[in-house]
């Protein structure tokens, strides 16, 4: 096929082809590009025709993409990400008129402690864009920037998809929450006896304070997990469980009275906070803008 013969190649159905080869689904395929099954399914008919093979066999409940398929997704979605950007780049971005609506994920701890301020300086610089947010964490931030749900994400993270970029934002330490008024910080004794609270998106009994006890041959106790950090508050008041999380959540749950934090009575690692965005959008002024916000109001103060 030579460049004259692209003119009878409708962009759109290149779309429809990435997205399903994405979720293997007409129906997920649908809800993802709002379009009716109907459409998505006349659209599988035409690339069919176009690239003369059924690119995708259902299997079970799922569509496998042949080899044909396969092949042609290793071509398609580097060249698609080449269009996107081309045209970011010849578009001009002024936050102050901008409608544009930028999708990102952000972890439960992020969410909570970090977007407020951020927000507040989105409204006056970009009062007409629109920001939906996604729960996202290193098990649902590849998918998430693979199928182009988001074009962003902060949280920890571990693999990426191959063509995304990740920078550190910050450095955290565990801090310890208690709403009790007992005098004096808590010792060791006190920390492995007293009752847990742990925040959990996957609803585990264990973390990384446990893995520290270990090595010391002690153990905790806890009582609770709870999905999200917003209520933990509430939840330890007029108790005497204690929470483990990350500083910058602790510096939110404080400043709404009723709690006090203190440094952790064992040895801990820090943990880094990461931005990840799609390579494909690296350039696009609009997402560049809006990735420095994130840098200014998520990366570490001392940094700025």
């Amino acid at each position: 096929m030579n460049r004259n013969d692209l003119r009878r190649v409708d962009l759109n159905l290149l779309i429809v082809f990435e997205t399903l080869m994405h979720e293997r689904s007409v129906t997920r395929a649908a809800e993802k590009l709002f379009l009716g099954q109907p459409a998505i399914s006349a659209a599988l008919s035409r690339l069919r025709t176009l690239f003369d093979d059924p690119l995708f066999v259902r299997t079970g409940r799922s569509m496998e993409p042949t080899a044909r398929a396969l092949e042609i997704g290793a071509l398609l979605s580097p060249a698609l990400d080449s269009i996107s950007t081309a045209v970011s780049r010849a578009a001009e971005f002024d936050p102050a008129t901008s409608t544009a609506v930028f999708r990102v994920g952000l972890s439960d701890d992020v969410e909570f402690a970090l977007l407020p301020q951020l927000l507040k300086r989105l409204r006056a610089e970009a009062p007409g864009i629109v920001l939906v947010v996604r729960r996202t964490n290193y098990i649902l931030m590849p998918a998430l920037l693979a199928s182009g749900e988001i074009s962003v994400g902060v949280s920890y993270t571990s693999d990426l998809p191959a063509n995304a970029k990740r920078k550190v934002l910050r450095r955290s330490r565990p801090r310890l929450l208690r709403a009790d008024s007992m005098p004096g910080s808590i010792s060791l004794d006190d920390f492995c006896s007293r009752p847990h609270a742990l925040v959990s998106f996957a609803g585990d009994l264990s973390g990384f304070i446990d893995e520290e006890l270990e090595k010391i041959g002690r153990e905790r106790h806890v009582v609770l997990a709870v999905p999200q950090f917003n209520g933990l508050g509430s939840l330890l008041a007029g108790t005497d469980i204690i929470a483990t999380v990350p500083d910058y959540t602790a510096d939110s749950l404080t400043a709404a009275g009723g709690l006090r934090a203190e440094d952790v009575p064992i040895g801990t690692r820090t943990f880094e906070l990461h931005m990840a965005w799609r390579g494909s959008q690296d350039n696009d002024p609009a997402e560049r803008w809006l990735r420095s916000r994130l840098q200014m109001f998520f990366g570490d103060p001392e940094s700025l």
